[in-house]
């Protein structure tokens, strides 16, 4: 089977082209996740104004699903307050891509713990 016929449109494009890829030096908060089964690791840096996600970057290395995963989070709390944020779950992020296979399912859930890690660093560096 193609990867284009197991992922949806949205996936393929995000995972072609991300728009978030990068790191933000002197982030506010980074968390970072691994699944050891698959092999993916995602880090996530944000820069937060104001008690909002100001900037939202991404490093991941790992299948398609993980890529598109990771540049969907960034857009997804972008712009939104810190308590906004932790209310994103694994179950929109799928969604918003127009779905993930069973197999890649587990590729959503590391993206909504990276954010949580993200948002819990930023919380602990500031006294929060």
């Amino acid at each position: 089977m193609a990867y284009n016929e197991m992922y949806s449109k949205e996936l393929i494009r995000r995972f072609r082209n991300p728009k978030n890829y990068g790191e933000i030096k002197n982030a506010d908060g980074i968390g970072k996740v691994g699944n050891k089964t698959c092999g993916d690791v995602m880090w996530l840096f944000i820069k937060v104004k104001k008690d909002k996600i100001e900037k939202i970057k991404f490093k991941t290395f790992g299948c398609p699903a993980a890529i598109s995963v990771s540049d969907m989070v960034c857009d997804l709390a972008k712009g939104k307050t810190i308590n906004e944020a932790k209310k994103i779950t694994n179950k929109l992020i799928a969604e918003k891509l127009q779905g993930l296979p069973k197999l890649k399912y587990h590729c959503s859930l590391l993206g909504e713990q990276a954010l949580h890690k993200a948002i819990e660093d930023y919380k602990k560096k500031n006294g929060r």
